[in-house]
């Protein structure tokens, strides 16, 4: 290990040389990639039963909330590219540089729980795929999924741009699984277009089907889809491309081909969620799924009597489709390995300004992962395959309550940042419409995160819980949303002061050169 306080990523900042004069496509081309591997995240093993439960209990009705969360997404990972490349900092050093010590150390910590917390779903998502295609055993296959560091390992030999076309390729393997899947099963598309309209129902607490009602639904599709990790990610990959900075046109020219790869890549990762909610609806037969998690969905796409039509029955009896699902699976996984290790790098480098080798990181990272998944594969190893089933889904699920901490941390500092004409220029910083709509979707976003607060803690103790089980949890959890928002304003409070010190230096340089 050594200190680090250089450019993000170092090895990799700048290294992808783009051509200039080039056509549109032909630039687009040389900008696309880390659109990719942010996407990665929005489609990652955490998304799949909450879209898939959620076409089975209320069918199109979610449909409106897959769509606002990658618009929201979208203009959130604008705004982390854009500052990448226009401060030549990723969020977390930006952070870090206007904020204390102690504070940087706090928002590591967190951030490290979340991007942990969704390497729980990325063990089990590889280790059950690894089940459900070669019959090794869950204990086994749990210890497997820490080798991926040698896949790592590779893929750090092989320069960042191949990385970048892997990540693409296993994209396009889970796109064409439910796209082959949903194809089949010849959905009602007016349907699925008149679910992308918010109603009122969309959001209603009232109406309740399998212990869900359309507001869980909705916080469980928005809190598996926008993570934090994402925009620390984006604000570090932004910068692989080698611009000159001296030129404000070249800048210009990088923020909005950066935009154009992420939007493209984030719409391919809206098609995958909303495939997986088309298919709790058409591939399967209402209510047909009793087991959501990994297990149970693969099953029933290889047992007739859960499918919607006579296509898909007469495929499952091939095992095809529960074949392609758990192949899906894998190459989710996989994807998500690659950049929740990058991510890691970036806030250890970022708020600590420490730096260890990539192969460590991943090891010391995985390992940690790993202790709950195989402690809830020990438990449940002599009871019923129902129950070790529904143990790890309760854990994947439960695991990414510390998203909800996270996320604001990493949503206001980097709307404060964009928003300021000392961080970006005038040219740069967020125009009025983007501030209204970047304040919008993160006061909203945080407000559901927290009050989805409750619910999460009270499912540790699961469906039957006592009273003073709920009680505790709902008092827990009101202490927890008290802390976080105390710590939201104390960061807020540490940015406004490193911005008014950095407006007093420039004033001050300025003074100096008349």
């Amino acid at each position: 290990m050594e200190h680090a306080n250089g450019p993000s990523l170092e090895e990799i900042n700048g290294t992808v040389v783009v051509p200039k004069g080039m056509g549109f496509w032909k630039t687009l081309f040389a900008y696309s990639g880390p659109g990719a591997l942010v996407a990665v995240g929005y489609m990652d093993p955490g998304n799949w039963s909450t879209s898939i439960t959620g076409g089975q209990n209320f069918q199109y009705l979610l449909m409106s909330v897959i769509l606002m969360s990658s618009l929201i997404a979208m203009l959130l990972q604008y705004m982390a590219a854009k500052l990448g490349i226009v401060t030549q900092m990723d969020l977390a050093q930006a952070i870090r540089a206007r904020t204390s010590k102690s504070l940087g150390i706090i928002l590591w910590i967190l951030t490290e729980l979340a991007i942990m917390a969704t390497d729980i779903a990325e063990v089990i998502g590889a280790a059950i795929a690894l089940y459900l295609l070669f019959d090794i055993p869950l204990l086994y296959a749990v210890f497997i999924t820490v080798f991926d560091v040698l896949l790592l390992l590779l893929l750090t030999k092989v320069g960042f741009r191949k990385i970048e076309a892997i990540v693409v390729c296993l994209i396009f393997v889970i796109l064409f699984v439910f796209v082959y899947q949903v194809a089949l099963s010849n959905p009602d598309w007016a349907a699925v277009m008149k679910g992308f309209i918010p109603t009122s129902e969309t959001f209603s607490s009232s109406k309740s089907i399998g212990g869900q009602t359309p507001l869980t639904g909705a916080l469980g599709i928005i809190g598996a889809t926008v993570m934090p990790h994402n925009l620390y990610l984006h604000s570090a990959v932004s910068q692989t491309r080698a611009i000159d900075h001296s030129d404000e046109d070249d800048v210009a020219e990088a923020v909005r081909f950066t935009t154009w790869d992420s939007n493209i890549q984030l719409t391919m990762a809206f098609f995958v969620n909303s495939l997986l909610l088309i298919m709790g609806v058409a591939v399967f037969k209402t209510g047909a799924v009793k087991d959501p998690s990994f297990f149970g969905l693969y099953e029933a796409l290889s047992d007739p009597s859960t499918l919607s039509n006579g296509i898909l029955v007469q495929v499952a009896k091939s095992g095809l489709l529960s074949t392609l699902f758990a192949v899906a699976l894998l190459a989710s996984g996989q994807n998500s390995t690659i950049t929740g290790t990058l991510t890691g790098q970036v806030i250890m480098e970022g708020f600590i300004h420490m730096k260890m080798p990539i192969w460590l990181r991943r090891l010391v990272t995985r390992l940690i992962s790993v202790v709950p998944v195989l402690i809830c594969v020990a438990l449940t190893s002599g009871k019923s395959a129902i129950e070790e089933h529904t143990a790890l889904n309760t854990l994947m699920n439960n695991s990414q309550v510390f998203l909800a901490f996270a996320l604001p941390f990493s949503m206001v500092p980097l709307l404060m940042m964009t928003d300021s004409h000392l961080e970006m220029g005038n040219r740069f910083k967020n125009s009025w419409i983007i501030r209204i709509l970047g304040w919008i979707s993160v006061i909203g976003l945080t407000y559901l995160n927290l009050i989805g607060l409750p619910g999460q803690i009270e499912a540790f103790f699961g469906d039957n819980a006592s009273d003073a089980q709920i009680l505790f949890a709902d008092t827990l959890a009101y202490i927890t949303i008290a802390a976080v928002l105390l710590l939201l304003a104390w960061t807020v409070y540490d940015l406004y002061k490193g911005n008014k010190k950095l407006n007093e230096r420039i004033h001050f340089n300025e003074m100096d050169a008349k």
